[in-house]
C-alpha cells in the first residue's frame, strides 16, 4: 500500500529510537525483571482502574510519609508500545527519598486513537486527584512526568482546563510538569513509519500538539532532553521551550549528558544521577 505522505529518511533516523538501539529488547527485558522484583517488595497497590479498558490501570507505590509527594509517570512506546510493568523500577529511588509513585498504564494505538489516549491520561489524574484519601496520598501535591510519548501526554496535561472538566478541580491540579525528550509538535511523525499505527487526522495533527498551545496554570515546567539524543528531540524541546516562556510560563531547559533515549530513563531511577536530583528537586 503507498503512503499518503512518503517516509523521509531523515526524520526516520531521527524518530525511530527502537532501530538505534539494537539491544532495546533486551534492555526492556531487565527493565521488566528490575520492576517485578520491586513490585514484590514494595508498598504498593497494583492495577487501580481509574476507568474500564483493562489497560486503564495505575500501580501506586508508597514511600510511606505522610503528605509526600507524588511523581506520576508515563511511559512511552510511541503511543502504541509499552506497559506500566515495565516502569515499576522507576519508583524504588524515589520511594526510598520520600516521594510516592504512580505508574500510569492506558492504551495504545491503533486499538483506540491518540485523542482518546490523551483523554485517558486525564481521567487517570482527575482519579488519582479523587481518590488521594482513600490511597493515603496527598491531592495537593501532584507532579508529573513523562518520557518520549509519555513527555507528550505530560504536556497535554498541563495545557488542560481542569476547572472547565469539573468546577471542583484546582487549575493547578498538577503541581509541575516535567517532560522528557518528548514529542510536542506532531506534523514530523507522519513522514515516518513511526505514524502508521496512529492514523492521525488533519485536525489531531495540530490540536494534539501541545507545542503549539499553552499551559493552563502557573505549574512550573522541567523539560528535559538526553545529551546524545537526535537533533529532532533537542529541536522539539527547543521549541517548546521557547515557545511556552513567551507566554511567562516558568520552564527550564535541562540537558542530561552523555545518555540516548532510553538510558535516560535507567538515570531518573538512579540516586547518583544529576537527572535523579534535579527532578526531586522540582517537586512541590
Amino acid at each position: 500500500m503507498t503512503r499518503a505522505i512518503p517516509v523521509d529518511p531523515l526524520l526516520e533516523d531521527n524518530y525511530n529510537n527502537m532501530a538505534r538501539r539494537p539491544d532495546a529488547p533486551e534492555l526492556l527485558r531487565q527493565w521488566s525483571e528490575r520492576s517485578e522484583r520491586y513490585r514484590s517488595k514494595a508498598d504498593a497497590i497494583l492495577d487501580c482502574a481509574y476507568g474500564s479498558s483493562e489497560r486503564e490501570r495505575i500501580d501506586l507505590f508508597r514511600c510511606g510519609e505522610k503528605d509526600a509527594p507524588l511523581l506520576v509517570y508515563i511511559h512511552g512506546g510511541y503511543w502504541q508500545r509499552g506497559d506500566k510493568s515495565i516502569y515499576s523500577f522507576v519508583a524504588a529511588a524515589f520511594n526510598d527519598s520520600g516521594v510516592d509513585v504512580a505508574i500510569i498504564g492506558y492504551p495504545l494505538c491503533p486499538q483506540v486513537t491518540l485523542s482518546e489516549i490523551v483523554a485517558s491520561i486525564q481521567d487517570a489524574l482527575a482519579w488519582l486527584y479523587l481518590s488521594a484519601s482513600s490511597l493515603g496520598i496527598c491531592a495537593e501535591r501532584i507532579n508529573l512526568c513523562g518520557h518520549s510519548a509519555g513527555g507528550h501526554l505530560t504536556a497535554m496535561a498541563l495545557i488542560t482546563n481542569w476547572i472547565a472538566r469539573d468546577n471542583g478541580f484546582p487549575l493547578d491540579l498538577v503541581k509541575t510538569g516535567i517532560p522528557m525528550s518528548g514529542l510536542y509538535q506532531l506534523e514530523p511523525l507522519l513522514h515516518t513509519t513511526i505514524s502508521d499505527a496512529l492514523h492521525l487526522s488533519t485536525d489531531e495533527v495540530q490540536r494534539l500538539s501541545p507545542g503549539f498551545s499553552r499551559p493552563t496554570s502557573s505549574a512550573p515546567v522541567l523539560a528535559i532532553v538526553g545529551g546524545a539524543e537526535t537533533p529532532e528531540f533537542f529541536r522539539q524541546t527547543d521549541a517548546l521551550v521557547e515557545h511556552w516562556s513567551e507566554s511567562g510560563q516558568q520552564i527550564e531547559k535541562f540537558v542530561e549528558s552523555d545518555v540516548d533515549h532510553f538510558d535516560l530513563v535507567d538515570r531518573l531511577a538512579s540516586t547518583d544521577s544529576e537527572i535523579f536530583r534535579r527532578v526531586t528537586g522540582w517537586l512541590r
